[in-house]
């Protein structure tokens, strides 16, 4: 089942000559996309809220393709299924992506987390150990952490 997915980022993750900042980009959006689908799932129920969130965050600010969006629903619905591991996500990125687009990932997971008005255990695990393998400062993470949380409605 890796295999699958491995297939899918050397696809989208594939070195060029001519690496623009726009193919970078694109590369983060992807691998953010499939590490926060696995977010929606840490807590074992998928919630409405956040899967909205979720959505959001992709179309609205990475701007993905209904193909691209699609193709990795899929795969990330597998993996779930079948992955031990997500190192298959975060090695890509500590390769190709700068320190603060993985602050960035992190920031965009907690929104995900949040967007039920509550953080399960599991949710802060999974955020916690994704930070952990791209080498984030706690100070980092506690930041996005705070910078992603809802402003209190008075």
């Amino acid at each position: 089942m890796l295999s699958t997915i491995t297939g899918f980022f050397d696809t989208h993750f594939s070195p060029e000559e001519d690496s623009t900042e726009a193919h970078t980009t694109h590369q983060l959006q992807l691998a953010s996309a499939a590490l926060m689908i696995e977010l929606c799932k840490a807590d074992q129920s998928i919630d409405e809220s956040e899967t909205n969130a979720l959505v959001a965050i992709l179309k609205q600010r990475f701007e993905l393709s209904e193909e691209d969006l699609s193709e990795l629903m899929q795969l990330a619905e597998q993996e779930t299924k079948e992955a031990t591991s997500l190192y298959q996500f975060t090695s890509l990125m500590n390769t190709h992506f700068e320190y603060e687009e993985k602050v960035q990932l992190i920031t965009n997971m907690w929104e995900v987390a949040y967007a039920d008005g509550k953080i399960d255990r599991y949710e802060d695990h999974l955020i916690r150990q994704v930070a952990e393998l791209l080498y984030l400062s706690h100070k980092d993470f506690i930041k996005s952490k705070h910078k992603a949380r809802p402003e209190p409605k008075n």
